[in-house]
């Protein structure tokens, strides 16, 4: 494998938001982070936070060359994006690979679009839950971590694809601590792509949202804080309130709380057993489609 000349069809991604979207005070409205080309046609798979209500793209390759490109979609339950060039970019896309196949152990590159490349292994495909409403069943971690992470490319030892970087996070063992980076793998890519090009969604019902950001410890979920204007503010869901039960079933960490919730379409009444305080309460949060509150792109 020439990971150098592979690596070159990753790209840097630049994206200027509205200063009134509602993401903008979470992630900025400055943006920046890579993608890598999946067609020869210019179509550039990146993480979905970068890009989300973006109302410009633009896109480097590795020899300084900019063009304009343009945000198609964003997945909120893979989390990745997808960019148009409107220019040619003159980049051939990468072999998709196969990342169920990859195991512990492996060796893989993480590549970003300035040419910056981590030689690194991985070291546990296992579940992730994010603070965010978020759940992948089986994410891709690998050590060391890469510096600028957010849409690098992950490549296997043949230069496929295996997944776009997420997160960097931090993992303990034996006694020690370790940067990881947390990578969103491709097999999600294919099966959604179709409905990704064609209408800029996937075409299924979408999941309820509730603008609750919450943690797990020793299995008890936790609010960190809500979205304001979003449904868990307006029911008076607040920060240090405890979920214990969705509905009548008892919530065992993040992950079961997620699954729980997503049992009904968004726009659902979801009863919530709350301990604020000490005291139990119960609250009933009118769920939302949360794509509803973002900014749409221009073209679609």
């Amino acid at each position: 494998m020439n990971i150098d000349t592979i690596s070159r069809s990753v790209v840097a991604v630049r994206a200027t938001i509205p200063d009134d979207a509602f993401t903008a005070d979470a992630l900025g409205t400055r943006r920046e982070g890579s993608g890598v080309v999946i067609r020869d046609d210019g179509l550039v798979l990146t993480i979905g936070y970068l890009i989300t209500e973006a109302e410009e793209v633009w896109l480097t390759d590795q020899d300084g060359r900019v063009v304009p490109a343009h945000a198609l979609a964003y997945d909120q339950e893979s989390g990745f994006g997808l960019v148009q060039a409107l220019s040619p970019l003159g980049l051939p896309g990468v072999a998709l690979g196969d990342a169920h196949k990859a195991k512990p152990g492996d060796a893989v590159v993480l590549a970003d679009g300035i040419g910056q490349q981590v030689h690194a292994h991985i070291v546990t495909k296992q579940e992730f839950a994010g603070y965010w409403e978020y759940l992948l069943d089986e994410a891709i971690f690998i050590a060391p971590a890469h510096p600028s992470w957010g849409g690098a490319a992950l490549f296997d030892k043949d230069g496929r694809l295996l997944g776009v970087g997420s997160l960097r996070l931090q993992m303990s063992r034996a006694g020690e601590v370790a940067d990881i980076n947390m990578i969103v793998p491709i097999d999600l890519l294919p099966p959604i792509l179709d409905d990704l090009l064609t209408r800029g969604q996937v075409a299924k019902p979408p999941r309820p949202w509730l603008g609750a950001f919450s943690a797990e410890s020793n299995g008890v979920v936790m609010v960190m804080s809500v979205a304001e204007g979003g449904p868990a503010a307006k029911a008076g869901l607040r920060q240090g309130d405890i979920i214990s039960d969705v509905r009548d079933g008892e919530v065992d960490g993040l992950a079961d709380f997620y699954r729980k919730l997503w049992e009904s379409p968004a726009g659902a009444e979801i009863p919530l057993r709350v301990v604020r305080d000490g005291r139990e309460t119960w609250l009933r949060v009118k769920s939302a489609d949360r794509n509803s509150f973002l900014k749409k792109p221009h073209l679609q």
